[in-house]
Parts: structure tokens; sequence; C-alpha cells
């Protein structure tokens, strides 16, 4: 197990996501983003935004995701 931060994966907070792999952080992240949008704090829009247009642009969102796996495998075990 691996953990990053929303703050690692370009959000404004310090909420930690743990995972076997990139994806699993990824996910979480995802999943924190839309929690966060949808309780109305404001605060992770702008990421919530940019991870959004990455879903649907995933050529586009190649780079950041080619870079978060490798920031992931450069991390520590837990």
């Amino acid at each position: 197990m691996k953990t990053m931060t929303c703050h690692d994966l370009g959000g404004p907070c310090d909420t930690a996501h743990r995972g076997e792999s990139a994806d699993d952080v990824i996910q979480a992240q995802d999943a924190h983003l839309k929690a966060a949008q949808e309780s109305g704090d404001e605060s992770h829009r702008e990421a919530a935004d940019a991870m959004a247009a990455r879903w649907k642009d995933p050529a586009g969102g190649m780079g950041w995701y080619q870079d978060t796996q490798q920031r992931f495998a450069d991390l520590p075990e837990d």
C-alpha cells in the first residue's frame, strides 16, 4: 500500500488516499472530489473540474496520468 493526498493529486487538501496502485488512489481522489463538490465545498471545484476534463478527454489527460503513475511508483510502501 502507498498513500497520496488530495494535494498530491492536484486538490486543495491533505485527505489521504491509500491503494495498491496509482489507479486505486486516482479513483479514490475522483470520489473524494465528487463528494466534496456535492457537499458544497467550493475549495475542491477547480480540482474536480480538472479531473472531469481528464475523464472526458483521456488522450489529453494522459500526461497527468503518466506523471501520477510515476510519482506513485516512486513512493515508499506504507
